[in-house]
């Protein structure tokens, strides 16, 4: 019997073969061209050989579409939980399986190191994994064996009790560190972060949460923190009965705050009377610093990152400061490194700082204290990529998606890459999993217009508009002078055809912040891709190339946005004007002394 699965039409075997190649290479069993006669016995096969498999890997084209066997083997392995489906030639799905991700594989080149078959790969590991299988080629049995989730719990957001909103960051932060605790617990499964915030400020309707995450416990707190003090309050909750099974109070010194974590997670799995292995209650006690102190800025950051945007300098400057306050406290947080890098790529990404090198030194820092952290490889991929390394940017990506596929941070990574690369389809995959990975960001959603719109997915192009105005008017709703979100929500308005309202949207930010030239950017964008006002996209353009950096003048070489103004002469005058101005500066510099070289 066969890891892998692989139904697909008979015609499509010549495209299917390198894909089965690139599956073969990890390791696993395939079975996909069997000789066997048709009929009731091809039927019994069939429903064996799907039975016995780890994954079902479905390859829609539309040939396939049109095939009753393959719809057939689609709908067997949906109902047993084991169906990974690719695509080709944008063929479209049947109904019954559209709401299942599907990995595009047009364009891949039959290269297995590409980022869509990366992403095949990734899909198949974690199912045979799910499934009792190998992940990989070489992987090792374990050393006791692993129970399988027998519970799902939803950790709530616990409620901050300390009086003082800006404490918000800490309560989150407990919240944030349980969530992790109890994921490396091997028989619980346990609801995502986004998904649990998704409840925060509301009153708990537990079959609410039953019926929407199929959740078996929720867990639900408070945390008051006051001086060196902190009181956290818990209990976990059967839903099926609605009883507490545990309960507990614990009032400890801030500086506790790792043992009083520990203990919580512990009781948890002792409540639901589960086995905690040796090498998961270590992953528990392991953590990034031993430093509460540390680790309390390190949430401020953190806080300061999910709730602000990416072209706000303040914050991001925010984020540099508290990051190097942990990182001064302990020089072997590598988390903290990571985030240190991230706030100045952005403060980098508002121009507010002309270089990536502090950047790329704080990641470099990062992964020399953590070679497995896949968030700087992430960010680091992100300076890279504004340096103009694409190649090196690409490898940091690969490594990031292999080593946490889940993380925000690295498909954010990997979707900028394959945006400016042109693979708007790989792009739409990974920003559609940042959009639902993080309830705040807006920067996702307004990218999925763009690449929709290149892709001439109009449908999906204004169901992203939509999210990404949602999410901009409920930031406005608090801070209407935010010219950054105004930006994003006048880009919305245009991709949705309202072009009144975005351009007063425009005219009312430039009033405020005429001289932030990355807005105004983005404004170039709607004007010409979603109102085709080419005179006014140029009139907007002018001033930007004045100030143009070679990043955004490389940014802009392959922007679809841009389309419409590219074999205009004043155009292409503008950019030229700028890379020589660019080029210019460049000579200006003083040159690093060039190094020897050995002739062959």
């Amino acid at each position: 019997m066969a890891d892998v699965f692989i139904s697909y039409a008979r015609s499509d075997k010549a495209r299917v073969a390198p894909l089965v190649a690139a599956v073969e290479a990890q390791g696993w069993s395939v079975w996909w061209d069997p000789e066997i006669a048709p009929g009731q016995e091809f039927d019994d096969q069939i429903e064996v050989e799907i039975d016995a498999a780890r994954a079902v890997l479905v390859v829609w084209t539309p040939v396939s579409v049109a095939s009753r066997w393959v719809r057939g083997e689609a709908r067997e392995a949906a109902e047993r939980g084991k169906l990974v489906p690719v695509r080709f030639d944008d063929a479209r799905l049947p109904m019954d399986v559209r709401a299942i991700h599907t990995t595009d594989l047009d364009g891949w080149g039959e290269d297995a190191a590409s980022l869509p078959v990366q992403e095949c790969i990734r899909a198949l590991a974690a199912m045979i994994a799910r499934n009792g299988g190998p992940a990989r080629e070489g992987a090792k049995p374990s050393p006791a064996p692993v129970e399988s989730a027998r519970f799902t719990i939803c950790v709530l957001p616990f409620a901050n009790m300390s009086g003082d909103p800006e404490q918000e960051y800490f309560s989150d932060g407990i919240t944030e560190d349980i969530i992790t605790d109890l994921s490396k617990v091997s028989a619980l499964a346990i609801v995502s972060r986004n998904s649990a915030f998704m409840y925060k400020d509301q009153h708990v309707d537990i079959p609410r949460i039953v019926r929407e995450l199929k959740a078996t416990h929720v867990l639900e707190g408070s945390v008051r923190k006051a001086g060196g003090r902190v009181r956290i309050s818990a209990q976990l909750v059967d839903v099926a009965s609605s009883n507490h099974i545990w309960a507990e109070r614990y009032d400890r010194d801030s500086s506790d705050i790792f043992a009083l974590q520990d203990e919580i997670s512990e009781a948890i799995v002792k409540a639901l009377k589960l086995r905690l292995l040796p090498e998961e209650k270590k992953a528990i006690e392991r953590r990034g610093t031993d430093s509460a102190e540390a680790h309390n800025y390190y949430l401020m950051a953190r806080q300061t990152y999910v709730a602000a945007q990416e072209w706000d300098a303040r914050s991001s400057q925010a984020i540099v400061r508290l990051c190097a306050r942990a990182t001064d406290i302990d020089p072997g947080y590598a988390q903290a490194w990571a985030l240190l890098a991230i706030g100045y790529w952005r403060l980098r990404s508002a121009e507010a700082i002309s270089e990536s090198a502090l950047g790329v030194a704080a990641a470099e820092r990062a992964l020399a204290l953590d070679p497995d952290l896949a968030e700087a490889h992430a960010i680091k991929a992100l300076l890279l990529m504004m340096d103009g390394d694409a190649d090196a940017a690409a490898a940091e990506v690969a490594i990031a998606l292999e080593l946490d596929p889940e993380s925000y941070e690295v498909n954010r990574s990997a979707g900028r890459l394959s945006y400016q690369l042109d693979r708007h389809r790989d792009a739409v995959g990974f920003f559609e999993k940042t959009t639902a990975l993080m309830e705040t960001d807006i920067y996702s959603p307004s990218m999925l217009i763009s690449s929709y719109s290149a892709l001439g997915d109009v449908p999906s192009k204004m169901r992203a508009a939509k999210v990404t105005l949602e999410r901009a008017e409920r930031v406005l709703a608090h801070d209407p002078n935010n010219v950054v979100v105004t930006g994003d929500s006048a880009y919305a308005l245009a991709a949705l055809g309202e072009g009144e309202r975005a351009k007063a949207r425009m005219s009312r930010a430039l009033v405020i912040d005429p001289d932030n030239f990355t807005m105004r950017y983005n404004f170039v964008c709607a004007l010409s891709m979603h109102l085709m006002d080419k005179e006014a996209a140029l009139d907007m353009l002018r001033p930007v190339c004045a100030v143009l950096k070679q990043s955004i003048l490389d940014y802009a070489k392959g922007d679809p946005d841009l389309d419409l103004l590219r074999d205009d002469p004043r155009f292409m005058a503008m950019i030229a004007d700028a890379q020589a101005r660019v080029a210019a500066v460049d000579l200006a510099k003083p040159q690093p002394a060039a190094p020897l070289r050995t002739e062959a």
